[in-house]
């Protein structure tokens, strides 16, 4: 049951238009929360588009908690 659930979750974020690799990356890291994963898949889209390095990103919300304002503010300063 737990597997159909990811699998359902993992397709969810694919048809919004995430990389396979990101979308399992981000399910792991957030103990297969579909919310949590979706909210840093997202803010991980956005900041990229800004022109941050992705590397950068996923270690800054990491430490924000999913963040944004505070993960933004993170991301300039350094």
């Amino acid at each position: 049951l737990q597997f159909l659930s990811y699998l359902g979750a993992c397709d969810r974020l694919l048809k919004q238009g995430y990389e396979e690799g990101q979308v399992e990356e981000a399910m792991e890291m957030f103990q297969y929360s579909e919310k949590k994963a979706a909210e840093f898949l997202h803010l991980l889209a956005q900041f990229n588009d800004m022109g941050f390095q992705q590397n950068e990103i996923k270690e800054v919300l990491l430490l924000c908690g999913n963040q944004r304002e505070k993960a933004l503010e993170e991301l300039v300063m350094k």
